[in-house]
């Protein structure tokens, strides 16, 4: 007898805004972009519309339907976090003036589904989660602003239904080079719902090849 099923069918979104970063890890000062958006910030920004402990969303393939623009700015950073055991930040003392190359006018479509994790109870199952995502979708509801890369470059999104005009991508092939995949995180340290990394949290990469606008993450080779 088969058991349930564990695995959504694939769902489509399409993300855009006026800039993003998102910042390359070797890059240590000054932030610098990809040339397209990341499967983590993909996987982010689902998660900004629906997340529960019971679901894990995985990207299948990223659409850039739009050319890739650069812009080069300069702004005022805070270089120091505030500790919770502290009264506070001046941050007059901390602000640091740095540039940055960022992307502008973007839109991507993301190709995804989620499957059930161990920590689904009884009462869940993967028709309740489709259905509460295409909701919260078509309702603009999101547990916070998802943003592309960076906090203060929201996102908007738009969910794309089976029946409505598929999306186009640009018609540009190139190879991308290594991009961050995802970070792989250690929950040892965790209290709560609050994450504390360790020494064995460590960045995934894969080697990026976009072909006519599709970066395709299907059958790729991760390493950590």
């Amino acid at each position: 007898m088969d058991g349930p099923v564990r695995k959504s069918k694939t769902i489509l979104l399409k993300v855009w805004g006026d800039y993003a970063c998102f910042t390359r890890p070797e890059m240590k000062v000054e932030r610098v972009s990809y040339d397209v958006m990341t499967p983590s910030a993909a996987r982010g920004l689902l998660e900004a519309i629906l997340w529960k402990p019971a679901i894990q969303w995985h990207v299948e393939q990223i659409d850039v339907l739009k050319p890739i623009r650069w812009e080069s700015v300069r702004r005022n950073e805070v270089g120091a976090q505030m500790s919770s055991r502290t009264n506070g930040l001046f941050i007059e003392d901390q602000r640091q003036q740095r540039a940055g190359l960022f992307l502008r006018e973007v839109a991507y479509a993301i190709h995804a589904h989620f499957t059930m994790t161990d920590r689904a109870g009884p009462e869940d199952n993967v028709i309740k989660f489709e259905e509460m995502f295409v909701r919260r979708a078509e309702k603009g509801q999101c547990f916070h602003r998802p943003y592309l890369g960076c906090r203060e470059f929201s996102a908007h999104f738009k969910l794309v239904l089976p029946d409505e005009q598929a999306l186009e991508p640009m018609s540009e092939t190139r190879e991308l080079g290594w991009m961050l995949f995802d970070m792989i995180h250690d929950n040892k340290a965790d209290r709560g719902h609050v994450h504390s990394c360790t020494e064995w949290c460590r960045p995934s990469f894969f080697k990026a090849v976009m072909e006519n606008g599709r970066i395709n993450l299907r059958d790729i080779e991760v390493r950590s």
